[in-house]
């Protein structure tokens, strides 16, 4: 389950305004929920 740690990393580290990366991990949950693995931007909230 190193993907939550993952994500809880990128959050803490990804230099952006809170509203920016809420948009950003929803973004990237939703290609999630549509059966990719990955949003393809490593670094980035919810990837």
């Amino acid at each position: 389950m190193s993907w939550i740690r993952n994500v809880f990393t990128n959050w803490t580290e990804y230099d952006a305004p809170v509203g920016r990366k809420v948009a950003i991990g929803m973004r990237n949950a939703a290609l999630r929920l549509r059966g990719k693995p990955c949003c393809g931007h490593p670094g980035e909230p919810g990837c």
